[in-house]
């Protein structure tokens, strides 16, 4: 059987986002959260985006719709997004009306704290019927409620009692599962899920993953999957970007980078997981801790931390390498 990415082009993506730098303006100085990083995503795919916290995983996705928060702002950068019918939308360049319609409708996305993205004053049949109220001119009500309450029962969820809840009415499983339906009630080609089931207990997680797989092996909707945490990544993504310090490391599909990782930080990652049949002992975290983001080491970013340092590493920062099959890694070890 041939994988995914054997089997997918490369003229068939959805999603380029070129040169993407996020700055933001804190009290000691201006931030750098994401650093001039570029990336493809696939039609029909699942993107992991992998990192420690605070790497800038988020603030990469949210950057995509072009929603920063106030003390940040995009410096520079461009992200395009084909539609299926191959027209491309140029996303930097549209007006605050454009933008405004194309959320949702073209790109929705899931945060990570489904409690803050829920009115706690509206019932949830009220959040679908105003999405949909702001993106079209006219709503027939009882079709709307009745492709939300499909929806819900897609995420196991029974539409008509969910539907009638205000949002602390519901435990923290159902409310992130009622906003992955909200997320899908216009259609999106591209869903960016961020951190969907961090706050969630283990099996709780375990069924939000299953029923996203679901949902993808269905329909072949577009997710870009964001978490630090790479075994749930290995359940659910084609392929897999890993971040360090606003800079993308490595990209690969999900087999490589889990048994054939390059960079040092994803070979640190992956030696700090702890083993079902192992031991505690074999458990290798990465050394010291990571550098001031507001003050990044010159060179490669994580030179401090890395024990293949060598003297170019701490002058030069590595451009992303090809090593062939789509195995991007920068890392001076492979610049020969």
């Amino acid at each position: 059987m041939k994988s995914y990415l054997e089997e997918k082009s490369k003229s068939e993506t959805i999603l380029e986002v070129r040169n993407l730098i996020v700055e933001f303006k804190l009290p000691r100085g201006i931030l750098r959260a994401v650093d001039d990083v570029s990336l493809d995503v696939y039609r029909g795919e699942v993107l992991g985006l992998a990192g420690e916290s605070g790497c800038g995983k988020s603030v990469f996705s949210r950057a995509i719709i072009r929603q920063v928060d106030p003390n940040g702002y995009i410096r520079s950068g461009k992200v395009f997004f084909r539609r299926k019918d191959g027209s491309i939308i140029d996303i930097m360049s549209l007006s605050e009306e454009e933008l405004r319609n194309f959320r949702w409708k073209n790109i929705s996305i899931v945060f990570q704290g489904a409690i803050s993205s829920f009115n706690p004053v509206m019932r949830i049949k009220e959040h679908f019927l105003d999405t949909v109220l702001d993106h079209e001119e006219k709503v027939d009500r009882e079709e709307v409620l009745s492709k939300a309450s499909g929806l819900l029962k897609n995420v196991l969820l029974d539409p008509n009692r969910v539907l009638r809840l205000f949002q602390h009415e519901m435990s923290g499983g159902m409310k992130q599962r009622s906003l992955i339906a909200l997320s899908l009630i216009l259609d999106p080609e591209l869903v960016i899920l961020d951190e969907p089931t961090s706050a969630l207990d283990v099996l709780t997680q375990a069924y939000i993953l299953d029923m996203l797989k679901d949902i993808h092996k269905e329909t072949g909707l577009t997710m870009l999957f964001i978490t630090h945490d790479l075994p749930v990544l290995a359940e659910i993504a084609d392929r897999i970007a890993v971040m360090y310090l606003g800079k993308i490391v490595e990209i690969a599909d999900v087999w490589k980078i889990f048994y054939e990782p390059k960079h040092p930080y994803t070979q640190g990652l992956l030696n700090s997981i702890p083993s079902v049949t192992g031991s505690l002992e074999s458990i290798r975290p990465l050394s010291k801790g990571v550098p001031d983001p507001l003050n990044p080491p010159p060179g490669c970013k994580f030179h401090t931390r890395c024990q293949y340092v060598m003297e170019i590493c701490k002058k030069v920062a590595p451009p992303l390498l090809n090593l062939g099959g789509e195995h991007l890694v920068a890392c001076h070890l492979y610049n020969k």
